[in-house]
């Protein structure tokens, strides 16, 4: 385990203080030794003696997923190369992927929040913890196989892919949590029926650390029953350092330790905060980050924010589960559609299974959503007038969620697509 009680349940007030402490150092350091900053602030016509309290970081500008990409590789490092000691890259999908550079110290704070991380869902030195993210220039594989080593746990470093393999080693080497993505655990549930393998009766599986793509608490309570474990939703991203944060064994919204971060959810459109509890972009400065700092950073990840205290008596402020990005909203004739609120309803319908596909298309100048969903192996049956009635009975769920008409295709148990890593649910053939 890996308990810190004089931080994880330190005062609200004191908290503040070392935060306001930790981001006046960094301003300093940013304005003194940053070109990048430097500039930012002059021209916000801010200096680093005008922060004067925590609350004064909205005097900051903020950073967006563009100045990476414009600096690219390393123009925003703030570390020499003799100080570096590991390089991640982001996938670069949608342009330049983002480098992110770490010294010892950057990897030494990444480890202990993973850490606090694990242990705050239960984990501890008699675990053995499959880790089935990426290993490589993704951050997530290394980042949990640190954190998990530093618990004391036993770890299993399987990577993706070779899915029957990981069954097999799920079973024979007696995992207790497995740390993937929801999509790749459906998969290898399914997988490991097609074995002859129930993960909840024939394997000693009890927790699953779940990210790297949204989910809904629908989703949850299907893996939950279906394998027989307790889900936990993990955060981060490959700029922030890589998976960072997760729920704790209340499963009540994922834990952000303030003294790694200061959190702050702000409008989309107007930059100013919204109330607690509200939704709004998430906003992050990491507070210790040496070779590569962020200030005020826009993920693009919508959630709200907590500060009261969580029943398991950490004090640290708390997001809400992410219920979609600023920019994998889908605008279907006037209508604002999160792949998020789709996933929500469907998981609400039992007949019909985990997997679903969106496509958006253009018929004669207007916008068509269409949304492919299978149907549990039971439901499909000969009886087409049954088919039928589940067809309308999801268009029309889909329809009164989203306040716009969805064109539903039945598809049959394992005909689309499985993925290893992030899923990719949305075919957008607009943009094609």
């Amino acid at each position: 385990m890996y308990w810190d009680s004089k931080i994880e349940t330190m005062e609200r007030e004191e908290l503040e203080r070392l935060q306001y402490r930790l981001l006046k150092t960094l301003v300093y350091r940013l304005y003194s030794f940053s070109a990048f900053y430097h500039r930012r602030m002059e021209e916000a016509k801010v200096h680093p003696d005008d922060v004067k309290t925590l609350s004064d970081v909205t005097k900051l500008p903020f950073m967006f997923k563009r100045d990476l990409r414009d600096n690219y590789p390393d123009k925003l490092f703030m570390a020499t190369q003799e100080d570096l000691v590991r390089y991640h890259v982001s996938s670069g999908t949608t342009g330049k992927p983002t480098v992110v550079g770490y010294t010892a110290n950057d990897l030494e704070e990444w480890t202990v929040s993973l850490a606090r991380a694990l242990t705050s869902c239960g984990l501890g030195t008699k675990d053995v913890i499959q880790v089935s993210y990426g290993y490589g220039l993704f951050t997530g594989g290394l980042g949990l196989h640190y954190g998990a080593e530093r618990i004391g746990a036993t770890v299993i470093p399987t990577s993706v892919g070779g899915t029957e393999r990981q069954i097999e080693l799920m079973q024979d080497l007696g995992a207790t949590a497995i740390c993937c993505t929801p999509s790749y655990l459906l998969h290898m549930g399914e997988a490991a029926e097609k074995m002859g393998v129930s993960i909840k009766k024939d394997t000693k599986l009890k927790v699953g650390i779940l990210g790297a793509e949204p989910w809904t608490a629908e989703m949850r309570t299907r893996i939950q029953d279906w394998l027989g474990i307790k889900a936990y939703d993990i955060y981060g991203t490959s700029e922030l350092s890589g998976p960072l944060f997760t729920e704790c064994t209340e499963q009540n919204g994922i834990h952000i330790w303030g003294d790694f971060a200061y959190t702050e959810i702000v409008d989309p459109k107007t930059g100013e905060h919204v109330g607690d509890g509200e939704k709004g972009e998430l906003t992050m400065t990491i507070l210790k980050k040496e070779a590569l700092p962020i200030v005020r950073y826009r993920i693009g990840d919508i959630t709200g924010m907590e500060h009261e205290v969580c029943a398991c008596g950490r004090t640290h402020p708390r997001i809400t589960r992410i219920t979609g990005r600023v920019d994998d909203m889908l605008i279907i004739r006037g209508i604002n559609v999160f792949p998020s609120q789709i996933e929500h309803t469907l998981m609400g319908i039992p007949e019909v299974g985990q997997h679903f596909q969106i496509v958006v298309d253009r018929k004669h100048e207007l916008d068509a959503l269409l949304v492919r969903v299978e149907v549990k192996p039971e439901a499909f049956s000969d009886k087409i007038t049954d088919l039928m009635k589940i067809k309308e009975m999801v268009a029309h769920r889909l329809g009164a969620a989203l306040t716009v008409n969805v064109d539903v295709e039945l598809a049959e148990p394992g005909s689309l697509p499985r993925f290893e890593g992030k899923a990719k649910r949305v075919i957008d053939r607009r943009k094609m």
